[in-house]
């Protein structure tokens, strides 16, 4: 029964990346002929088992340095910031609740209901030379510089973008935390700092590593908010993978560099793994 779909994935998505991984490392023939044909800069064997030089094509390239850069410098803040917000959220909503928790919760799930690409282009509008944001600044005689074609605009829309998901899952964690361990920690007269860092946290750091896992690699792989709201150069390397396919023509190099981000989100998957492994062992599965 498991057979359809396993052929499904190994015909649609297995060989597709098992193609694109021997043309990484100098396979041209067969059925990626065409595609080497087409392409500039293609480095095939020569004889050899292997090569590495279309790697080192793309290390040794000036813009490289900087995609690397601002991939991490933006998924590692965004990733930061999404767990600080839906942390504070979830800790008011669990230890508070009332009107102001309802509200931030409602207003962090909005763009749940709102497509990557609109929620782009709003915050592209928003933010722009001629967006709300810089018309109430001017309106006050402050000449505030515009956000968009910036790392910060990156950062502010893959927070907006990775928050909903975020929000359910560290309250779900927070919320399963019982009564009974808050209520014997205030009896003991632990302080509101102590009952988060030695109670709450701890019971719900499998559902935080989950969130910190894929909002990091959503944010490493997104293209529409760095491509909407980022510069030109130096750009994320889900833009820079679709310019150098497109536009300059070297399919090998983008390979390549898709290789590298795939290298980078299984690293991060690690922890998600080893979440998943925690919590089946907890639960009595393994």
């Amino acid at each position: 029964m498991a057979l359809p779909p396993i052929l499904v994935l190994g015909i649609f998505i297995g060989l597709p990346i098992g193609l694109a991984f021997f043309l990484s490392i100098g396979y041209t023939g067969g059925l990626n002929e065409v595609i080497s044909i087409i392409g500039q800069d293609v480095r095939g064997r020569d004889g050899k088992l292997f090569t590495l030089q279309a790697y080192k094509d793309v290390i040794a390239d000036p813009r490289f340095a900087g995609d690397l850069k601002t991939t991490l410098i933006v998924s590692f803040v965004a990733t930061i910031l999404v767990l600080i917000f839906s942390i504070g959220v979830g800790l008011l909503q669990r230890l508070r609740g009332g009107k102001l928790s309802s509200i931030l919760t409602g207003l962090s799930l909005t763009p749940l209901f709102i497509p990557v690409v609109i929620s782009s282009w709003a915050l592209y509008t928003f933010y722009g030379s001629a967006g709300l944001y810089r018309t109430i600044f001017n309106s006050f005689g402050l000449d505030i510089p515009q956000i968009t074609s910036t790392m910060l605009a990156v950062i502010i829309g893959s927070i907006w973008t990775s928050l909903p998901f975020a929000i359910l899952m560290v309250t779900s964690g927070f919320q399963s935390v019982p009564n009974a361990l808050i209520e014997a920690a205030q009896d003991a007269g632990a302080s509101l700092i102590t009952i988060i860092r030695t109670v709450m946290l701890p019971l719900a750091l499998i559902p935080i590593i989950i969130v910190a896992t894929f909002t990091s690699i959503g944010v490493l792989g997104s293209f529409t908010i760095p491509y909407f709201l980022g510069p030109n150069q130096p750009t994320m390397f889900g833009v820079e993978i679709t310019n150098f396919f497109t536009a300059y023509n070297r399919p090998q190099q983008s390979v390549v560099m898709a290789f590298i981000v795939f290298a980078a989100a299984s690293g991060i998957a690690i922890s998600y793994i080893w979440a998943n492994f925690r919590s089946a062992k907890e639960s009595g599965r393994v």
